[in-house]
């Protein structure tokens, strides 16, 4: 299962790069502008920091099929390979996916709220699929089971099309998909620190740290080896 970092703050994306195993970037239309950035320049930055070879989604802003292959073939002109577009499930969105998968452009379904979108995305070309998992819990159903029937669909059928998991509330949530075996998912930074931020983790590493230096003194295993 591929991690990626669903958020534009470019500190946070190069303090996550150094610490997790992370295979690319999500924006979306808010994230980039709580940013208050210049959106072309800042989507260029997070395409220096992650290189070429990590995935950067980018959704678009357009709201009918013309424009929004439009502005598929801007971002990836702009952006270079592996970038993905993220585009709307909803009927003007399948239009496009349906063209720019024509021309070769990898496209992400977005906004997705049922197993039925995920079947219609994925027929229609589209490389990804990108379910809301705690937007599904809050309109009252169960988003992991949600995702988990969409991933069974595109098995059964054997779609070219991959779920890519968002909008997670917690850690749990992308442990039950991940143990269903999700392609990839995309979580804030706060969940992505949340896998392993523990205070037992914490405390065991301090005892054995205590109980070390308790006996050798303040050394590292480099200034006994190499005395």
């Amino acid at each position: 299962m591929k991690l990626l970092i669903d958020d534009a703050n470019v500190q946070e994306i190069e303090r996550l790069m150094k610490i997790y195993p992370i295979d690319g970037v999500t924006t979306n239309p808010t994230i980039i502008a709580r940013t208050k950035k210049d959106p072309k320049d800042l989507l260029l930055e997070i395409r220096r920091i992650i290189g070429k070879d990590k995935l950067l989604f980018v959704q678009s802003v357009a709201t009918d099929a013309e424009g929004i292959v439009e502005d598929g073939l801007a971002i990836v002109e702009c952006l270079g390979e592996n970038t993905v577009v993220k585009i709307p499930c909803n009927t003007e969105g399948l239009q496009a996916i349906k063209a720019l998968s024509k021309k070769g452009v990898v496209c992400c379904g977005t906004t997705a709220y049922t197993a039925l979108q995920a079947y219609l995305v994925a027929h229609s070309g589209a490389k990804y699929v990108a379910p809301y998992v705690n937007r599904i819990d809050n309109m009252g159903f169960n988003g992991v089971e949600v995702v988990q029937q969409m991933q069974n669909i595109l098995d059964n059928h054997g779609y070219d099309c991959q779920i890519m998991a968002a909008s997670f509330k917690n850690s749990q949530q992308v442990l039950e998909l991940c143990e269903y075996g999700i392609g990839l998912v995309t979580c804030a930074p706060d969940v992505i620190d949340n896998f392993i931020n523990n205070p037992s983790i914490d405390k065991a590493v301090d005892d054995f740290t205590k109980n070390f230096e308790a006996v050798y003194g303040e050394k590292t295993m480099k200034d006994i080896l190499n005395s």
